[in-house]
């Protein structure tokens, strides 16, 4: 398979794994957790009983590391290409500070409180206090998410402009 082809699969799935990130954190913004975080520690105890057979834990993971992955294979096919090369080094890079290195430091602790430790272990007030902390920080993610897929896509489109046929690329030939 040529380089090219390769360039296009792995900025497509760039693409897609990215939006797909951006899309789920977004509709947990609006659905899961106006209902999780709306009167700590009873509606997080709600939350236990209703997220049982699967949840955010189940997707995001194995999405997250697919979009990594991507991430830097896509880096390393763009990377003679300037006109790409920062668009999707960025986009790697956004993503794995706010999606993968923030979430293991700030909210991987704050689950564990909220959702792992046996009902009754914290105060009410202490609950209250994790659930405001990972509501604020959950806006990191929703801006590195979203900055994530805008970087990705625009990769890929100057990708698609500049592979058309009949494009003039860097060297000013025809590619």
């Amino acid at each position: 398979m040529s380089r090219t082809k390769l360039t296009w699969i792995a900025l497509i799935v760039l693409v897609w794994t990215s939006m797909l990130s951006f899309g789920g954190v977004a509709a947990e913004t609006v659905m899961l957790y106006p209902n999780i975080f709306v009167d700590p520690p009873a509606s997080l105890e709600r939350a236990r009983e209703f997220i049982v057979a699967g949840g955010p834990s189940d997707y995001f993971p194995p999405l997250g590391m697919s979009v990594i992955v991507t991430s830097l294979a896509s880096t390393v096919l763009v990377w003679r290409d300037r006109r790409l090369r920062w668009w999707v080094a960025g986009a790697a890079a956004t993503f794995v500070a706010c999606e993968f290195v923030f979430s293991a430091v700030f909210f991987w602790p704050r689950n564990e409180i909220m959702f792992v430790d046996p009902v009754g272990t914290h105060a009410p007030e202490y609950l209250r206090q994790v659930a405001a902390e990972f509501v604020a920080g959950h806006w990191v993610r929703v801006a590195g998410g979203a900055v994530t897929a805008v970087l990705a896509f625009t990769a890929l489109l100057r990708w698609a402009r500049a592979s058309a046929p009949g494009a003039v690329g860097a060297s000013g030939t025809a590619r």
